[in-house]
């Protein structure tokens, strides 16, 4: 009987997603989607973009969206290009607005 394989390629290592759902989503969800950002499109889509540890990972991110009942449009993998990424750490900006 053969052994089970490990995935390889992008899919099993750390990379960079794009995941784009119907709706529009305020950026302050990006805290809850693990620090990925998110940009609201013309289209009355919102694409959520950011590095992805594993595919364990992935699934939890698309489960989150299913539990807010949004639908999924896309998910894609783009190549990591280090020296033009940023890094994806959550930041908290103070806002005069903000009162926290």
């Amino acid at each position: 009987m053969d052994e089970p394989h490990a995935a390889t390629g992008p899919l099993a290592d750390p990379g960079v997603y794009r995941i784009r759902v119907q709706g529009r989503l305020e950026k302050r969800w990006s805290t809850w989607f693990d620090g990925m950002s998110l940009t609201p499109d013309r289209d009355g889509t919102t694409v959520l973009r950011g590095t992805v540890g594993d595919q364990a990972a992935l699934h939890g991110l698309i489960k989150k969206i299913g539990d807010l009942g949004l639908t999924l449009l896309e998910v894609a993998h783009e190549a990591t290009d280090t020296s033009a990424e940023p890094p994806m750490t959550p930041t908290r900006t103070a806002h005069p607005e903000d009162p926290r």
